[in-house]
């Protein structure tokens, strides 16, 4: 028996690794099954060139509870070690057997999918365990198994073991205050979550499966069973196959084991493949979108060598594409992921530029081989298209391609095609293109129908962010600028060089402004007089674009003025002068009619902005029904 102290170049490790290492207790699982995992892919590589005179056979990882002993025991089949190699790889923290061994195979080895790079993983074991014991024999042969044992102070023990197997048993005592890892419940669930996708099957406990009814068997006859291993994780998940060999059922299929409490397909998927400048497979998918920003049940999960690492991948994966849903792996990321290391890291930035390249790329395609299903699913994505447009200036470039405008009438525009559409008709005296908008069809109906009148395209904008996207196309694109139809009335919004003659002289005007004064209250409306087409509306409610859309901004983050989001909504009052109603207004005798004609008409336009509610609705019912006595 050999006894010895641990090489460590620091006093007082054990405390620094439990207390620094990792973050969560919880990760030692997955530092300890990933270690078993290079371990037989380290085996599947010697036997595959020649160099380990073995069978590889069909290994698998197994995981147990000792509940009487308090134990938890990881056992694989894979490469073993010497009790030289325990010596040197176990006793020298931070010395990496995987490192030293990609070192080695570098040009054979390179997509071995072997996951070690720091040495460091294997004591994570001590902040669950107060004594961990390893028990290994190497695929040499000849060599005898050792057993080497540690209580988490620099003090160890190795010595000869009659283990006949290849392979390695991890064996952690747990600690008192550890011991929902003895649970079975606890340790399938980090099973679930960090392993799910390792290449080689983790066998935990077993299951029982139903067989077959024998031939001959009677209707009430039970069905046969038989207890088999059960394997916790599936070793070849979609993303680390070719796309050449999957199907769209598999890809469905796929993300219905990553989010089995998803009942509605994805839209479409987006498969990862790049081994230059960087490795990195994947699939995305886009589901159904809301119009609320805050919602995101389900992330992308990252993977390094099919381990899972996180489902925060803001740094990695652009941040309009995090509201997608599915998986990302690259041996270029570590473990141990932070936030300061991702902001920091060139492979990295590099990863995330070209997911933005690859997403856009996607887009495009779908829209160019198939329009009529890429507006249909339009409503559905265009919240994270409208976010990258914002947030990444070369996904905006690439999005002139395939980001639609759509109409009130259902019609779908790119950019070009909306510029040459309304060119013709919708630029304004001053050379500049007016694209009008709508943000609700029902809400703003007359005001739609108006625009409608003078042949004008009304596009229809709903989304949370759409004032943020407006403000950037126009600072990004020439001579344009975005009115919403109820910003003021028509001809203001689109002006011509024609102005029309207003029916009223100046001292009518001047009479009807103060008389409306005194009934309609100053700190809502700011009263303007306009001639307008006599059919127009007498009275038009408006809010002015620039206030109103100053406030959406605001509203959703950043971009409006100072405060803005905080005042009152100020509203126009547009009176044509040109409407008969307003002429019998201003030539009524009596006051009490005057005002009971501009309360009725400022009310009907108040109804048709939807600003008339409670107390003021009541009166307005009550008004109308006296005046159809």
């Amino acid at each position: 028996m050999a006894k010895g102290s641990i090489n460590v170049s620091v006093e007082n490790i054990f405390p620094l690794i439990k207390k620094f290492l990792y973050s969560d207790h919880e990760i030692f699982l997955r530092e300890l099954i990933s270690n078993a995992t290079d371990a037989t892919l380290k085996l599947k590589h010697l036997t595959s060139i020649g160099e380990a005179k073995v069978a590889y056979g069909n290994p698998q990882i197994e995981v147990k509870i000792d509940k009487d002993n308090n134990t938890l025991h990881i056992i694989d089949q894979g490469i073993g070690m010497t009790a030289e190699e325990v010596e040197k790889y176990i006793n020298q923290v931070a010395f990496s057997g995987a490192e030293e061994f990609l070192d080695k195979y570098k040009d054979s080895a390179k997509d071995s999918g072997i996951i070690g790079h720091f040495g460091l993983g294997f004591y994570s074991a001590f902040m669950v365990a107060n004594k961990v014991e390893i028990i290994t024999k190497s695929y040499l042969e000849n060599e005898p198994a050792a057993h080497w044992t540690c209580d988490g102070s620099p003090e160890f023990t190795l010595e000869p073991h009659d283990k006949t197997e290849r392979g390695t048993e991890i064996i952690l005592h747990i600690t008192e205050d550890d011991k929902a890892f003895l649970e079975e419940s606890k340790i399938s669930e980090l099973l679930v979550k960090y392993n799910k996708f390792m290449p080689i099957p983790i066998k935990f406990g077993t299951k029982t499966e139903t067989l077959p009814k024998p031939e001959g068997a009677k209707e009430e006859d039970p069905a046969p069973t038989q207890d088999v291993d059960n394997i916790i994780n599936n070793p070849n998940p979609a993303w680390t196959k070719q796309p050449t060999d999957l199907e769209d059922e598999d890809y469905k299929s796929f993300y219905r084991e990553l989010y089995p409490m998803q009942f509605e397909e994805p839209l479409f998927h987006i498969h990862l493949n790049v081994d230059y400048p960087f490795n990195l497979t994947g699939i995305l998918y886009f589901p159904k979108m809301t119009n609320d920003l805050n919602v995101q049940k389900d992330r992308i999960q990252l993977y390094q060598n099919q381990v899972f690492v996180t489902d925060n991948v803001e740094g990695i994966v652009p941040e309009f594409l995090t509201m997608l849903r599915g998986v990302i792996d690259s041996p270029d990321i570590p473990l141990n992921v932070s936030r300061s290391y991702l902001q920091a890291d060139g492979a990295v930035k590099k990863i995330s530029s070209y997911i933005t390249r690859k997403v856009a790329d996607k887009l495009k395609s779908l829209f160019n081989n198939n329009r009529e299903d890429f507006e249909k699913k339009w409503d559905d994505i265009k919240i994270v298209i409208e976010y990258g447009m914002l947030s990444e200036d070369k996904f905006f470039e690439k999005a002139d391609a395939f980001a639609l405008y759509p109409t009130v009438d259902g019609k779908y525009y790119t950019y070009d095609e909306l510029y040459n559409a309304i060119k013709a008709k919708q630029t304004d005296k001053d050379d500049k293109l007016v694209i009008l908008y709508a943000s609700n069809k029902e809400e703003q109906h007359s005001y739609i129908e108006s625009a409608k009148a003078k042949g004008y395209e009304v596009l229809l904008l709903d989304s949370p962010i759409v004032s943020h996207l407006m403000q950037k196309l126009e600072t990004t694109k020439e001579n344009i600028s975005f009115a919403r139809v109820d910003a003021d009335h028509i001809d203001n919004l689109i002006k011509k060089d024609d102005t029309k003659i207003s029916k009223l002289s100046e001292e009518e005007k001047t009479t009807l402004d103060e008389l409306l004064k005194t009934v309609i209250p100053a700190e809502k409306f700011t009263v303007q007089l306009e001639a307008m087409d006599s059919d127009a509306a007498p009275f038009i409610i408006t809010q002015p674009e620039f206030m109103r859309r100053m406030k959406e901004m605001q509203a959703t983050g950043g971009g409006g003025m100072f405060g803005m989001g905080n005042m009152p909504d100020m509203y126009n009052l547009v009176v044509n002068t040109n409407h008969n109603l307003v002429s019998e207004i201003l030539n009524t005798k009596t006051q009490k009619k005057q005002e009971r004609l501009i309360n009725q008409s400022l009310d009907l336009a108040r109804l048709s902005q939807g600003l008339l509610k409670g107390e003021e609705l009541t009166n307005f019912i009550k008004r109308s029904y006296d005046m159809i006595k």
